[in-house]
């Protein structure tokens, strides 16, 4: 039996992980059973080569690991995932909720390419993960727009108010440009749906008016969020 599956996707600094957060409050509340995932599972040992990668060790900017070799990394962190903690739940018809997924592939390994590249890579990506591993097509990608100038605003402040530093991805400016840019061909190629997180003013909206848009796009096209 077929489950469900959810995914939250974004470039850095979208929002997309506290959107993802409110939904999972959301189905609690209502006592709705679903498993949560977040990729990548930077606990587990699958995620290894991804740490390496995103630690600077095969290089300090984001190309100087092609986009098929950097995205095999990710995929077998999610097939680990898969076949260990959610691929019997969702094969039981349950109800799964993902921030970032195979989706996270098009976007931020997909930039890496020219233009007129990117539909072959998206379409080979959707043949190694859900045809040759085996995983779930999602049934509903929920695509978060954020301008880049004020995800890179937002990605800045989480620095300072953390004392941290961000990934080999999120302190190039260039590459969240051009993972916008991707993200957007990316959502038309695939179906995504696209949720622009700025107003026509192009001020932020507020959070809790884009987790409403969210689950009234989810109650209207997905069965299992219909009451």
């Amino acid at each position: 039996m077929k489950g469900t599956l959810i995914v939250f996707e974004g470039t850095d600094g979208s929002g997309k992980s506290t959107q993802f957060k409110l939904l999972c409050e959301k189905l609690r509340s209502q006592g709705t059973a679903f498993e949560k995932l977040v990729f990548p599972q930077y606990a587990e040992p699958s995620s290894a080569l991804i740490r390496m990668y995103l630690g600077g060790e095969f290089g300090s900017h984001p190309s100087d690991v092609n986009p098929y070799a950097a995205s095999t990394f990710y995929a077998v962190d999610r097939y680990a995932s898969w076949k260990k903690v959610w691929g019997e739940s969702y094969q039981a018809g349950g109800l799964i909720l993902s921030d970032r997924y195979a989706t996270s592939n098009a976007v931020h390994q997909g930039c890496k390419l020219p233009q007129k590249e990117q539909g072959a890579f998206f379409d080979w990506l959707s043949d190694l993960e859900y045809q040759k591993l085996g995983l779930p097509c999602p049934d509903a990608v929920i695509y978060l727009d954020m301008p880049t100038e004020k995800s890179v605003e937002l990605l800045r402040s989480r620095e300072a108010a953390t004392h941290t530093k961000g990934d080999i991805h999120e302190v190039d400016t260039e590459y969240l440009a051009l993972c916008r840019q991707t993200a957007l061909r990316a959502a038309k190629h695939y179906g995504w749906h696209r949720i622009s997180c700025v107003d026509e003013a192009g001020q932020i909206r507020p959070i809790e008016e884009l987790h409403g848009e969210i689950w009234e796009y989810l109650a209207e096209n997905v069965p299992a969020f219909r009451s």
